[in-house]
């Protein structure tokens, strides 16, 4: 219980420091070093998993706030892992530009969502799983994160098909130098 109590008082601070901040440290993000950040943070989870993460090298570079975008990836990879089903874990990550904005996707073959629930997981405290941990906050915070950013996310999912979530992220990038587009390469994960 004293567990469960720690984890929620700690969900709840990231969700309120989401939620409060006024200004994102908006600079250019490379979203492949997100991911690894990520991956990184998340790296006994996706082993124990035996995870295999496709697709984020070819991510693009955005203006993001940086810390906010690897705990948005770090929310949906965690929950590809938790919520596996019996085949081998497989997360492909995608990015198609259109109308001045990036869709960002990432894919597992988990256990899937019911689609009359695909609104109510964003909710706060909004679980569907008793079975797994969790406070139901995850992706609450991935919403209020994409919502600052001017995006919007959603799931398309099927219980049993696994689920893809998208979020929308512009794809406004100011003009760079190079060394710029190094910087924000190595920014996200400090490489």
């Amino acid at each position: 219980g004293a567990r469960r109590m720690h984890v929620l008082i700690r969900d709840l601070l990231l969700y309120s420091r989401v939620t409060n901040v006024e200004t994102l440290a908006i600079a250019p993000v490379s979203l492949c070093s997100a991911v690894e950040w990520s991956l990184q943070n998340l790296e006994l989870a996706i082993n124990e998993a035996g995870a295999a993460v496709t697709g984020y090298k070819d991510l693009p570079i955005v203006l993001a706030d940086r810390i906010q975008i690897v705990q948005l990836f770090q929310n949906l990879l965690g929950n590809a892992v938790k919520y596996r089903s019996e085949v081998p874990l497989e997360i492909a990550i995608g990015a198609q530009e259109s109308g001045g904005e990036w869709t960002i996707s990432v894919r597992d073959n988990g256990i899937g969502i019911d689609s009359r629930f695909h609104d109510r997981i964003f909710g706060l405290f909004k679980r569907l799983n008793r079975e797994k941990a969790g406070t139901g906050i995850g992706l609450a915070i991935c919403k209020k994160i994409v919502e600052k950013h001017g995006g919007r996310i959603w799931v398309e999912s099927e219980r049993g098909q696994g689920s893809t979530f998208f979020f929308t992220i512009s794809s406004a990038v100011a003009p760079l130098k190079r060394t710029d587009l190094n910087a924000a390469k190595n920014t996200a994960g400090g490489r």
